[in-house]
């Protein structure tokens, strides 16, 4: 039926075929190198179940403690609000002009 000539002269056959190839190849194979790294990334983060616990209990009483202590130490009737320059602003002359606000209200 088919000689092997005429499929050698079939365009599909000799430039479709192992670019589909190529294309389909490729992506398996970048699917095994990135699944390689993320696999690696996950071994180096892992640390010991009961010593992650622990320093994750630690790390959070930690700061919420501290937070409450500066809040609970904050003065929030005296609180006021101070923007910051604009783009085109000179901020030089902005902080000058807030200094001297300040210094009028005390």
């Amino acid at each position: 039926m088919f000689s092997l000539k005429a499929l050698q002269k079939n365009k599909t056959l000799r430039y479709g075929v192992p670019m589909l190839l190529l294309v389909v190849g490729g992506s398996f194979g970048l699917r095994e190198f990135t699944q390689i790294r993320y696999d690696a990334q996950k071994i180096r983060r892992k640390l010991d179940p009961s010593l992650e616990a622990r320093v994750n209990v630690q790390r959070q009483s930690v700061i919420l403690e501290q937070e409450y202590k500066k809040m609970k130490d904050a003065n929030l009737d005296e609180w006021r609000n101070i923007r910051g320059p604009r783009p085109w602003e000179d901020s030089r002359e902005y902080q000058e002009e807030e200094r001297s606000k300040r210094t009028a209200d005390s």
